[in-house]
């Protein structure tokens, strides 16, 4: 039967699966793979998991070997090098004086193509740049332009909660997040307390979001009106985890309620 190993790219280059019909690597094993952007140094973080049909696994990448002595020490060499391409290039642009903020470099495990990654206001002509960089480092030059959320993805960092962020450790893709994810969660609408280093709102605010939306189903709205033992009073705020939801009475009372117990009584808008 075959694994499906599933191998996290060093650099920034995201998670790759592979199917193989057998394998001697095991969890946090250095191992390098290829894939259609060419070849890469990575951690098998999950598997070997037996899969019965390999036609529901797409887009897999192939296991070249684990990874050797020689190779953990090319790869250590490919991040100093990076570095000094960094300031290469850093030089170059100030040359050129082109409007470009330079975020990183990147090389391919072989060393056959160096991607400069950087953020821009609008587009930028950098072909010249280009022809300056393959001349000095003789190889394929890539440039690729990245906006804010990718920039966090390709430095790191940490999170208010403490953990590095997610989407350096394991976020596949961005999805779109929105203010109102926070708003069905009852967090707090401060800017300040609900985006990430990037300045975009936290991709974590979509975790949950699907839950609070089915969970909120069972409730009333908010500023509905209820009658419960004779009094009317309004709902005031959710607490969709416990399951409760707080009454208001025109004295200032209030009284938690299964919201259950509220559509019972008949919560009326």
């Amino acid at each position: 039967m075959p694994n499906l190993l599933v191998i996290k790219c060093e650099r920034g280059y995201g998670l790759q699966r592979c199917v193989v019909p057998e394998t001697e690597l095991k969890l946090r094993d250095a191992c390098i793979v290829h894939t259609k952007k060419g070849q890469f140094f990575g951690h098998l973080i999950k598997g070997p998991i037996p899969i019965e049909d390999t036609a529901t696994i797409k887009g897999c990448c192939k296991l070249l070997r684990k990874a050797t002595p020689e190779d953990i020490k090319r790869h250590q060499e490919n991040k100093e090098l990076e570095q000094q391409a960094l300031l290469v290039c850093a030089q170059k642009i100030q040359q050129r004086k082109l409007a470009m903020k330079l975020i990183d470099a990147k090389y391919m495990f072989d060393r056959s193509k160096a991607t400069f990654y950087f953020t821009a206001e609008g587009r930028i002509d950098f072909r010249e740049l280009v022809k300056d960089l393959a001349y000095e480092f003789r190889m394929r030059i890539e440039m690729k332009q990245v906006g804010v959320r990718d920039e966090a993805k390709l430095l790191g960092g940490h999170g208010c909660c403490g953990l590095a962020l997610c989407c350096n450790r394991f976020l596949e893709n961005f999805e779109p997040v929105s203010i109102r994810m926070a708003k069905v969660q009852s967090l707090t609408l401060d800017p300040n307390k609900i985006s990430g280093v990037c300045g975009r709102l936290m991709c974590c605010l979509a975790y949950e979001y699907a839950n609070y939306e089915e969970q909120r189903k069972k409730f009333p709205k908010i500023g509905q009106k209820v009658v419960i033992n004779g009094e009317t009073g309004k709902i005031k705020n959710l607490d969709v985890l416990q399951e409760i939801a707080r009454v208001e009475f025109p004295d200032g009372r209030i009284i938690d309620i299964n919201p259950q117990e509220l559509l019972k009584l008949g919560a009326r808008s």
